[in-house]
Protein backbone atom coordinates (compact mmCIF):
# COMPACT_ATOMS: atom_id res chain seq x y z
CA UNK A 1 0.00 0.00 0.00
CA UNK A 2 1.25 3.26 -0.83
CA UNK A 3 0.84 6.64 1.17
CA UNK A 4 -0.95 9.35 -0.37
CA UNK A 5 0.89 12.05 -1.81
CA UNK A 6 0.23 15.05 0.06
CA UNK A 7 1.53 18.96 -1.02
CA UNK A 8 3.67 20.71 1.23
CA UNK A 9 1.91 23.48 2.77
CA UNK A 10 4.42 26.78 3.67
CA UNK A 11 3.92 27.89 7.01
CA UNK A 12 6.41 30.46 7.57
CA UNK A 13 5.30 34.17 7.23
CA UNK A 14 6.27 36.88 4.48
CA UNK A 15 7.68 39.58 4.98
CA UNK A 16 4.72 42.46 3.74
CA UNK A 17 6.05 45.15 1.45
CA UNK A 18 7.39 48.22 2.54
CA UNK A 19 4.47 51.12 1.22
CA UNK A 20 6.63 53.58 -1.02
CA UNK A 21 8.54 57.10 0.34
CA UNK A 22 6.91 59.63 -1.63
CA UNK A 23 8.92 62.60 -1.92
CA UNK A 24 8.05 65.97 0.09
CA UNK A 25 7.08 68.87 -2.15
CA UNK A 26 7.27 72.25 -0.99
CA UNK A 27 6.06 74.98 -2.83
CA UNK A 28 5.97 78.70 -2.43
CA UNK A 29 3.16 80.87 -1.44
CA UNK A 30 1.07 82.84 -4.12
CA UNK A 31 1.93 86.34 -2.72
CA UNK A 32 -1.25 88.86 -1.60
CA UNK A 33 -0.84 91.21 -4.02
CA UNK A 34 -1.32 94.08 -1.81
CA UNK A 35 -4.54 92.99 0.38
CA UNK A 36 -4.60 93.24 3.88
CA UNK A 37 -4.30 89.84 5.70
CA UNK A 38 -6.99 91.17 8.28
CA UNK A 39 -9.25 94.08 8.01
CA UNK A 40 -10.49 95.52 10.84
CA UNK A 41 -14.78 95.73 11.03
CA UNK A 42 -16.12 99.10 10.60
CA UNK A 43 -16.49 101.18 13.98
CA UNK A 44 -20.44 100.87 13.70
CA UNK A 45 -19.97 97.48 13.23
CA UNK A 46 -17.57 96.58 15.88
CA UNK A 47 -20.29 98.78 18.34
CA UNK A 48 -22.97 97.56 17.00
CA UNK A 49 -21.33 94.05 18.81
CA UNK A 50 -22.03 95.25 21.98
CA UNK A 51 -25.39 93.63 23.67
CA UNK A 52 -25.29 96.70 25.67
CA UNK A 53 -25.28 99.04 22.48
CA UNK A 54 -28.38 96.99 21.02
CA UNK A 55 -30.22 96.97 24.18
CA UNK A 56 -30.15 100.56 24.94
CA UNK A 57 -30.98 101.37 20.96
CA UNK A 58 -34.48 99.26 21.69
CA UNK A 59 -35.16 101.18 24.42
CA UNK A 60 -34.49 104.01 22.83
CA UNK A 61 -37.01 102.96 19.98
CA UNK A 62 -39.39 102.32 22.53
CA UNK A 63 -39.31 105.27 24.20
CA UNK A 64 -39.79 107.18 21.04
CA UNK A 65 -42.76 105.40 20.42
CA UNK A 66 -44.33 105.77 24.05
CA UNK A 67 -43.41 109.71 23.32
CA UNK A 68 -45.30 110.43 19.85
CA UNK A 69 -48.25 108.10 21.17
CA UNK A 70 -48.37 109.92 24.48
CA UNK A 71 -48.13 113.58 22.13
CA UNK A 72 -50.96 111.66 20.20
CA UNK A 73 -52.87 110.49 22.79
CA UNK A 74 -53.02 114.22 24.31
CA UNK A 75 -54.28 113.08 27.79
CA UNK A 76 -51.50 113.19 30.74
CA UNK A 77 -54.23 111.29 33.10
CA UNK A 78 -54.74 108.00 30.88
CA UNK A 79 -51.05 108.32 29.34
CA UNK A 80 -48.04 110.60 30.53
CA UNK A 81 -45.56 111.36 28.04
CA UNK A 82 -42.19 109.23 28.58
CA UNK A 83 -40.44 112.91 29.53
CA UNK A 84 -43.25 113.17 32.08
CA UNK A 85 -42.48 109.89 33.05
CA UNK A 86 -38.79 110.13 33.04
CA UNK A 87 -38.95 113.07 35.66
CA UNK A 88 -41.16 111.86 37.65
CA UNK A 89 -39.06 108.84 38.00
CA UNK A 90 -35.87 111.36 38.28
CA UNK A 91 -37.83 113.06 41.26
CA UNK A 92 -38.56 110.13 42.98
CA UNK A 93 -35.14 108.97 42.84
CA UNK A 94 -34.12 112.28 43.92
CA UNK A 95 -36.17 112.51 46.97
CA UNK A 96 -35.28 109.00 48.12
CA UNK A 97 -39.23 107.79 48.36
CA UNK A 98 -38.48 105.25 45.17
CA UNK A 99 -35.12 103.87 46.32
CA UNK A 100 -37.21 103.21 50.10
CA UNK A 101 -39.99 101.72 48.04
CA UNK A 102 -37.38 99.38 46.02
CA UNK A 103 -35.39 98.16 49.06
CA UNK A 104 -38.79 96.66 51.51
CA UNK A 105 -39.49 95.13 48.01
CA UNK A 106 -36.21 93.37 47.36
CA UNK A 107 -35.55 92.94 50.91
CA UNK A 108 -38.87 90.85 51.18
CA UNK A 109 -38.58 89.12 47.67
CA UNK A 110 -34.78 87.86 48.38
CA UNK A 111 -36.51 85.89 51.84
CA UNK A 112 -38.92 84.18 49.62
CA UNK A 113 -36.45 83.54 46.87
CA UNK A 114 -33.95 82.26 49.12
CA UNK A 115 -36.58 80.22 51.02
CA UNK A 116 -37.96 78.83 47.32
CA UNK A 117 -34.71 77.97 46.06
CA UNK A 118 -33.60 75.87 49.64
CA UNK A 119 -37.07 74.12 48.81
CA UNK A 120 -36.13 73.18 45.41
CA UNK A 121 -33.13 71.58 46.15
CA UNK A 122 -34.27 69.68 49.04
CA UNK A 123 -36.91 68.22 46.55
CA UNK A 124 -35.06 67.78 43.71
CA UNK A 125 -32.49 65.89 45.65
CA UNK A 126 -34.83 63.31 47.22
CA UNK A 127 -36.02 62.94 43.31
CA UNK A 128 -33.14 61.86 42.23
CA UNK A 129 -31.77 60.05 45.18
CA UNK A 130 -35.54 57.68 45.80
CA UNK A 131 -38.52 56.35 44.38
CA UNK A 132 -40.76 58.38 46.75
CA UNK A 133 -38.95 61.29 46.13
CA UNK A 134 -39.77 61.50 42.48
CA UNK A 135 -43.58 60.33 43.33
CA UNK A 136 -43.46 63.65 46.04
CA UNK A 137 -42.22 65.61 43.28
CA UNK A 138 -44.39 64.87 40.84
CA UNK A 139 -47.45 64.51 42.41
CA UNK A 140 -46.50 68.40 44.32
CA UNK A 141 -45.62 69.78 41.10
CA UNK A 142 -49.09 68.83 39.01
CA UNK A 143 -50.95 69.83 42.15
CA UNK A 144 -49.29 73.50 42.43
CA UNK A 145 -47.42 74.38 39.67
CA UNK A 146 -50.62 75.48 38.09
CA UNK A 147 -51.90 77.10 41.11
CA UNK A 148 -51.65 81.22 40.62
CA UNK A 149 -49.35 82.78 43.60
CA UNK A 150 -51.41 85.16 44.41
CA UNK A 151 -54.39 83.14 44.18
CA UNK A 152 -53.39 81.73 47.84
CA UNK A 153 -52.55 85.40 49.19
CA UNK A 154 -56.30 85.46 51.19
CA UNK A 155 -55.01 82.09 52.76
CA UNK A 156 -51.69 83.55 53.56
CA UNK A 157 -53.18 87.02 55.38
CA UNK A 158 -55.61 83.97 57.38
CA UNK A 159 -52.16 81.92 58.09
CA UNK A 160 -49.79 84.59 58.89
CA UNK A 161 -51.05 87.59 59.50
CA UNK A 162 -50.75 91.64 58.06
CA UNK A 163 -47.19 91.09 57.89
CA UNK A 164 -44.16 89.74 55.50
CA UNK A 165 -44.78 86.34 56.24
CA UNK A 166 -47.63 86.53 54.43
CA UNK A 167 -45.59 87.77 51.24
CA UNK A 168 -42.24 85.57 51.85
CA UNK A 169 -44.92 82.64 51.75
CA UNK A 170 -47.05 83.65 48.47
CA UNK A 171 -42.77 83.97 46.90
CA UNK A 172 -42.11 80.50 47.90
CA UNK A 173 -44.81 79.14 46.43
CA UNK A 174 -44.32 81.35 43.22
CA UNK A 175 -40.34 80.16 43.04
CA UNK A 176 -40.42 76.55 44.33
CA UNK A 177 -42.33 74.88 41.93
CA UNK A 178 -40.98 75.79 38.41
CA UNK A 179 -37.15 76.12 39.54
CA UNK A 180 -38.14 72.25 40.75
CA UNK A 181 -39.23 71.33 37.43
CA UNK A 182 -36.08 72.80 35.95
CA UNK A 183 -33.81 71.38 38.45
CA UNK A 184 -35.17 67.98 37.62
CA UNK A 185 -35.34 68.19 34.26
CA UNK A 186 -31.73 69.10 34.21
CA UNK A 187 -30.68 66.39 36.32
CA UNK A 188 -32.72 63.89 34.38
CA UNK A 189 -30.56 64.99 31.30
CA UNK A 190 -27.25 64.14 32.31
CA UNK A 191 -25.40 61.74 30.68
CA UNK A 192 -24.78 58.15 31.98
CA UNK A 193 -21.08 58.21 31.66
CA UNK A 194 -20.77 61.08 34.14
CA UNK A 195 -23.37 59.27 36.53
CA UNK A 196 -20.97 56.46 35.94
CA UNK A 197 -18.10 58.18 36.73
CA UNK A 198 -19.36 59.51 40.41
CA UNK A 199 -20.28 55.58 41.54
CA UNK A 200 -16.63 55.00 40.13
CA UNK A 201 -15.69 57.59 43.08
CA UNK A 202 -17.95 56.34 45.31
CA UNK A 203 -19.69 59.61 45.31
CA UNK A 204 -23.72 58.94 47.39
CA UNK A 205 -26.39 61.24 48.47
CA UNK A 206 -25.64 64.85 48.75
CA UNK A 207 -22.19 64.38 47.51
CA UNK A 208 -23.17 63.01 44.02
CA UNK A 209 -25.56 65.61 43.55
CA UNK A 210 -23.71 68.72 44.43
CA UNK A 211 -20.50 67.36 42.27
CA UNK A 212 -22.06 65.45 39.33
CA UNK A 213 -25.36 66.27 38.57
CA UNK A 214 -25.39 69.96 40.28
CA UNK A 215 -22.41 71.01 37.60
CA UNK A 216 -23.55 68.95 34.41
CA UNK A 217 -27.42 70.31 35.38
CA UNK A 218 -26.20 74.18 35.54
CA UNK A 219 -27.36 75.37 32.47
CA UNK A 220 -31.29 74.19 33.27
CA UNK A 221 -30.95 75.53 36.64
CA UNK A 222 -30.18 78.87 35.62
CA UNK A 223 -33.12 78.80 33.56
CA UNK A 224 -34.86 77.67 36.43
CA UNK A 225 -33.89 80.35 38.40
CA UNK A 226 -34.43 83.12 36.20
CA UNK A 227 -38.28 81.87 35.73
CA UNK A 228 -38.09 81.80 39.60
CA UNK A 229 -37.06 85.24 39.77
CA UNK A 230 -39.93 86.61 37.31
CA UNK A 231 -42.45 84.93 38.60
CA UNK A 232 -41.38 85.85 42.35
CA UNK A 233 -40.65 89.73 41.42
CA UNK A 234 -44.22 90.16 39.54
CA UNK A 235 -46.03 88.22 42.02
CA UNK A 236 -44.80 90.07 44.35
CA UNK A 237 -45.63 93.41 43.00
CA UNK A 238 -49.01 92.26 42.45
CA UNK A 239 -49.35 90.84 45.95
CA UNK A 240 -48.56 94.20 47.27
CA UNK A 241 -50.93 96.19 44.78
CA UNK A 242 -53.54 93.99 46.79
CA UNK A 243 -52.11 93.39 50.27
CA UNK A 244 -50.94 97.07 50.57
CA UNK A 245 -48.33 97.86 53.05
CA UNK A 246 -46.78 95.23 55.13
CA UNK A 247 -46.26 96.36 58.98
CA UNK A 248 -46.85 100.07 58.21
CA UNK A 249 -44.36 99.79 54.87
CA UNK A 250 -45.43 99.62 51.48
CA UNK A 251 -43.17 98.23 48.61
CA UNK A 252 -43.05 99.25 44.82
CA UNK A 253 -46.38 98.10 43.97
CA UNK A 254 -48.20 100.18 47.19
CA UNK A 255 -46.02 103.04 45.72
CA UNK A 256 -48.38 102.42 42.19
CA UNK A 257 -51.40 101.68 44.03
CA UNK A 258 -51.34 104.58 46.01
CA UNK A 259 -50.34 107.55 43.13
CA UNK A 260 -53.32 105.19 41.43
CA UNK A 261 -55.78 106.38 43.80
CA UNK A 262 -54.28 109.75 43.94
CA UNK A 263 -54.47 110.31 39.95
CA UNK A 264 -50.54 110.91 39.43
CA UNK A 265 -50.57 108.85 36.48
CA UNK A 266 -46.86 109.81 36.23
CA UNK A 267 -45.51 108.63 39.10
CA UNK A 268 -47.42 105.33 38.38
CA UNK A 269 -45.36 104.69 35.32
CA UNK A 270 -42.16 106.14 37.17
CA UNK A 271 -42.86 103.18 39.35
CA UNK A 272 -43.51 100.79 36.90
CA UNK A 273 -40.81 102.06 35.32
CA UNK A 274 -38.39 101.16 38.16
CA UNK A 275 -40.05 97.78 38.25
CA UNK A 276 -38.42 97.10 34.42
CA UNK A 277 -35.29 98.61 35.17
CA UNK A 278 -34.94 96.57 37.83
CA UNK A 279 -36.01 93.97 36.09
CA UNK A 280 -33.46 94.45 33.37
CA UNK A 281 -30.70 95.29 36.11
CA UNK A 282 -30.72 91.79 37.71
CA UNK A 283 -31.28 90.22 34.39
CA UNK A 284 -28.52 91.68 32.63
CA UNK A 285 -25.58 92.13 35.83
CA UNK A 286 -27.34 88.97 37.72
CA UNK A 287 -27.95 86.17 35.73
CA UNK A 288 -26.03 86.98 32.22
CA UNK A 289 -22.61 87.46 34.44
CA UNK A 290 -23.40 84.08 36.17
CA UNK A 291 -23.44 82.30 32.69
CA UNK A 292 -20.62 84.02 31.04
CA UNK A 293 -18.58 82.95 33.99
CA UNK A 294 -20.15 79.30 34.13
CA UNK A 295 -21.80 77.13 31.72
CA UNK A 296 -20.35 79.46 28.58
CA UNK A 297 -16.97 79.14 29.80
CA UNK A 298 -17.10 75.66 30.52
CA UNK A 299 -18.39 75.33 27.00
CA UNK A 300 -21.91 73.74 28.22
CA UNK A 301 -23.79 76.33 27.02
CA UNK A 302 -23.30 78.59 23.36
Amino acid sequence: MTAALTPSVDTAPRARPEPPVRPEFEGPLAPLEGIAPQQPLPLFARVWQQQAVRRLAILAVLAVLWELLARWQNNDLLLPTFVQTARALVEGLASGELLAKAAISLSVLLKGYLAGIAGAFVLTTLAVSTQFGRDLLSTLTAMFNPLPAIALLPLALLWFGLGQGSLVFVLVHSVLWPLSLATYAGFQGVPETLRMAGRNYGLTGIRYVLQILVPAALPSILSGLKIGWAFAWRTLIAAELVFGASSGKGGLGWYIFQNRNELYTDKVFAGLALVILIGLLVETLGFHTLERLTVRRWGVQR
